[in-house]
Order: structure tokens, then sequence, then C-alpha cells
């Protein structure tokens, strides 16, 4: 019997496949970068936005605070490290051929940036606990000048409702700071930078005695504190010791005032219901703000600025480490959630920034916007914070003061 073509019975041969070789991630990186097929404009703007932003974000955290090479990059407003990836988030799509990887990579960043964002989430469930028996009041106020309008047309104007405004707040503490005014024979403000020749030291004890009855008086350097409460310790912080070596003499124009160029906080040792608490009113120097890199005299004004910003830093953290009195820590620290320089505080402080009522806590008003939070107040574990309020400053500075209510040993 004959067997026909559709009878035949054909083996399988076997074939031998070689196994692939596995990719290592330089290839994997580079079909990333150099795909296969074109990317559309689309994808390609979204993936070098990406990319781009997930190097600053990791670049800021290794060497924000570090370096004044990068201090300029600190002054973006702290709420860009959620909007920017936000907003990318949002085309993210659009890359279609990669955009898990996209959306991978902007999740990271959002980690990485939410720290330096300053926005308050925990307000939204977080409740202070009722004040005791026995609770204070704090303020810390950034003054702006005492109370002298320097913004008027000549200025020399004052506000008459300063005091008022002080009063009103009705704390049994005050950490103030620029105890001073601007002498306005020296220099415009409004049309260049301040310099140490501007400052015009003020004594404003007979005002503040008739103003507040009662109330003891610190000062030092720049910093003012007034309380109700007894004081029974009050000192300077030098900074000098941290200064570099061609920072650390007085310039000429401040030697009639030492202080105002040596120190920077003012630690004021007040008995509260028989505790003694540490009081430190701190004004920290302005981060550097000139973005001129190229200029080799902007660069060195951004070095001088973030020395003495350092110094501040460390002799504060030197002083509350030494220091087994409870502590509270407040004023104008110069700096925004997002820069690296907060690592300096002593470990041991707490930042009570979720009882804040507020999303997005800033202080500074810059312009018509206020969207930097430069004001803050850190207690050691022993100090509850049963209110905490940033109440508007009325016109009479462009900080906003910090209103709490605190207890010892709660």
């Amino acid at each position: 019997m004959l067997m026909g073509d559709r009878d035949i019975m054909t083996e399988d041969q076997p074939t031998d496949v070689p196994p692939e070789k596995p990719v290592g991630w330089r290839v994997r990186l580079g079909r990333f970068i150099r795909p296969r097929r074109r990317w559309c404009l689309g994808t390609r703007l979204v993936v070098t936005a990406t990319t781009g932003w997930l190097l600053f974000v990791v670049a800021h955290r290794l060497v924000s605070g570090r370096t004044s090479l990068w201090a300029p990059l600190d002054l973006i407003p702290p709420f860009m490290f959620v909007v920017v990836p936000a907003l990318l988030l949002v085309v993210a799509p659009l890359a279609r051929p990669v955009r898990w990887r996209v959306i991978t990579a902007l999740i990271l960043t959002l980690v990485l940036g939410a720290g330096q964002s300053g926005i308050n989430v925990a307000t939204l469930w977080y409740t202070p606990p009722p004040a005791p028996p026995g609770a204070i009041t704090l303020v810390a106020w950034n003054t702006e000048f005492w109370d002298q309008d320097w913004r008027t047309s000549d200025g020399n104007g004052y506000s008459p409702d300063f005091y008022d405004y002080l009063r009103k707040m009705d704390a049994d503490v005050y950490l103030l700071a620029e105890y001073l005014y601007v002498d306005t024979s020296a220099g415009d403000m409004m049309a260049s930078k301040w310099t140490a020749d501007m400052a015009l030291r003020i004594d404003k004890l007979p005002e503040l005695r008739r103003e507040f009855p009662g109330y003891e008086v610190a000062t030092s350097g720049e910093l003012i504190t007034l309380s109700r409460l007894p004081i029974v310790g009050r000192q300077g912080l030098d900074i000098t010791p941290w200064l570099p070596a061609d920072q650390k003499q007085v310039p000429e124009v401040m030697r009639d005032w030492p202080t105002s160029y040596t120190v920077e906080t003012l630690r004021t040792d007040i008995q509260v219901n028989g505790t003694v608490v540490s009081f430190y009113n701190t004004q920290v120097n302005q981060p550097p703000l000139d973005w001129r890199l190229y200029d080799g005299g902007s660069r060195d004004s951004n070095q001088y600025a973030h020395a003495r910003r350092e110094a501040s830093y460390q002799a504060l953290r030197t002083d509350i480490e030494a220091n087994d009195h409870p502590v509270v820590l407040g004023g104008d620290l110069n700096t925004t959630p997002a820069m690296g320089m907060l690592r300096l505080l002593p470990e041991k402080l707490v930042d009570h920034t979720q009882a804040l009522p507020s999303l997005y806590p800033a202080t500074w008003t810059a312009g018509y916007g206020e969207l930097w939070r430069l004001d803050w107040m850190f207690t050691t574990p022993d100090i509850a914070v049963h209110r905490y309020e940033m109440p508007g400053a009325a016109g009479l500075s462009d900080h906003r003061p910090q209103q709490a209510v605190l207890s010892v040993g709660h």
C-alpha cells in the first residue's frame, strides 16, 4: 500500500536555541536613554524633566547646607518639592513607551522631597493636648527694625500701634529680634543690600518699662527678651569661636556695638512654676542670596554668609547640648524646611510644626505672597505645646509672629 504525502509522518528535529545573555544595567539604561524606536516630543520632554528633577532632589539632599555654592538653589519655595513631581505625574501618561518607569521615578522624587516641602500633613489629624493650670504664653517675633517704619518715603516714620500690638498678644515671655533701627542716612535699603553701617543702636528700655510694667528685660546685640516671670540668668551666645579666621575680628564699623556682630542668640533662663527653663531667642544671619556664582565677589559674599550661619548653628548646638534645663528655642532661623542647615540643630529638640493649624505654614512675606517659612519653635521633650499659631503681623513686620501656649513637665 502506497502512502500519500499526507500520510508521511515527520518527527520534529530538536534544535539548539542559545540562552539569552543577561542584560546588564548599562544596557538597560542605554535602552531607556536611546530607545529602539524614536520617542515623540512629549515623551522626550517628560523624561527629561523627570530625570532632571530627580537628579536635583538627590543632589539637594546630599549637599544643601554644606556648601555656599548650592545655597542659591536653597531659595526655591519649599512646596516645589511636591508640586513639581505632582504636575509631572499628570503628564506622565504622555510618555507611553516608558510611562511606568517615569511614574516610578516621580514617586521616588515625591518620597525624597516630601520632608523638604514644608507641607504640614500632620495638622489633618493631630490635636494638641489641653493646657493645664500654670501654662504660659510665648511670643517669638522678628519685629523688622522695632517700631521704625523704614519703608516710608524718608525712612523715619514710626508705627504708633507697635506696643499695642505686642500687649494684645499678652505673652508671659516675648522673644523679639531686630531691636535696632535703620540709619537711613547711611544708605537706601530699598535700593541696595543691607550693610553693617546701616545698623543704628537704640535704647527703648524707658518705653518698655512704661508699656510693660512688671516685666524683666534682657538684651544682647539685636535681640531682646521680655518676661513677666523671674529672669535668673542671661547670656549672649558668641559665634566667633566657630567663624573662620578671616571673620573672627569685629569689623571696625561695628566696634562700638560688638555684640551686634558676635551674637545671634540670646539665652535667657527664666523661672517657670519652680523650674528653670532656658529660652533661646535667635535670629540667624540671612542665607546667601547672590545667584551670580560666575563672579568671584559674589561667591565670597555667599561664603561669608554661609560661614556665619554655620557658626550660629554650632553655637546653638554646643550650648543646648550642654544645658540640662528644659529648652525653648524660638525665632527667625532664616532657614526654610528645605535647607539642610537645620540638620545642625541638636537632636534632642522637638519640632512642634504638627500643632500648627496651617497645612503650609509660611512666616515671611516677599512681594505679595508668603511662600517661605523662616521662623521656628523647638523645645526639649519635657516641654508640651498646647497651642501654636502664627497670626498676622498687622503690617508691622515682614515676619509673622509665633504664638504658643507651653507647659513644663507634661
